[in-house]
């Protein structure tokens, strides 16, 4: 037992080797990349914050209707963002939001086809299951360190360090849809002379969709609740407030920005699901 604690092996020094050769030779492309994430970011927040806030939130309340065709929900996020704004916590929220748009938006980027690949390629997902694992189940701290050091402080390590956190829900459901799609539907498109294409895009991802929008509702639920450990490494947001209300045990600032946090979860929640089918009833 002594000689294997002894002769430990070092994989924190040849991580720290990894880390410091892809420092030394990607410091530029690190740098482009910082600085144009960041950007996007910052615009998007810019343009969320120069509209006047009861116009912002008669645009959100008109997209839910449109949406849902349900008067409840946009009466909801009106009352709330209210409560929000009465809270003192409008900008924050804002900047929270745009970080949750953002991570969630590469998380579909990647984790779609990246789940549509590992369906029609079971070998893949044998390979990539592991990882998944990992990015699910290691401490959000241990990646914070080399996105922190690789992007500097600010959102764009937040963001990363969200990304990797959020990124196995849509790859785990897009996969699990698109291989649950019934057999004897794709050999009756198959029959009917449907190509590979045409199988995917009006067969197995109509099929699937359900559990998509279920992938995409738990990436955004991943990514609000990396809001307080990505403020750690500079990013701005509610995650802010919430932090300081931490270091000075402040109960009532501590409740309040938790609170708002809580509000963009349920209001991304409902707006992201599938609208439900209005009975005859109800229509009437």
């Amino acid at each position: 037992m002594d000689w294997l604690t002894e002769n430990k092996l070092p994989l924190g020094k040849w991580i720290k080797v990894f880390v410091d050769w892809i420092l030394d030779h990607f410091a530029g492309a690190f740098d482009l990349f910082s600085d144009s994430l960041g950007g996007l970011i910052n615009a998007l927040t810019t343009l969320l914050v120069w509209f006047h806030p009861l116009i912002l939130i008669a645009l959100f309340a008109a997209l839910a209707y449109w949406l849902h065709r349900n008067w409840k929900l946009p009466v909801l996020i009106i009352v709330s963002l209210l409560l929000v704004i009465n809270l003192g916590y409008w900008e924050e929220t804002l900047q929270t939001l745009s970080l949750v748009i953002f991570s969630t938006l590469i998380c579909l980027l990647v984790g779609v086809p990246t789940g549509i690949a590992c369906a029609h390629r079971p070998w893949l997902y044998s390979i990539m299951r592991p990882v998944l694992d990992l990015m699910q189940t290691i401490p959000t701290f241990v990646y914070l360190i080399p996105t922190m050091i690789m992007f500097g402080l600010g959102m764009v390590p937040g963001l990363i360090s969200t990304v990797i956190f959020a990124l196995p829900a849509p790859i785990r459901l897009t996969y699990l849809g698109i291989a649950e799609t019934p057999t004897s539907l794709k050999e009756a498109a198959t029959a009917f002379g449907a190509t590979n294409n045409q199988l995917l895009w009006k067969v197995e991802l109509p099929y699937a969709m359900p559990t998509i929008m279920a992938g995409i509702t738990q990436c955004i639920m991943l990514s609000l609740s990396m809001v307080v450990i990505a403020a750690m490494v500079g990013a701005p947001g509610l995650g802010i407030p919430v932090l300081r209300a931490l270091n000075t045990v402040n109960i009532a600032k501590g409740f309040e920005a938790g609170l708002a946090i809580v509000v963009i979860a349920i209001l991304l929640d409902r707006i992201c699901k599938k609208p439900e089918k209005r009975s005859k009833s109800d229509s009437q």
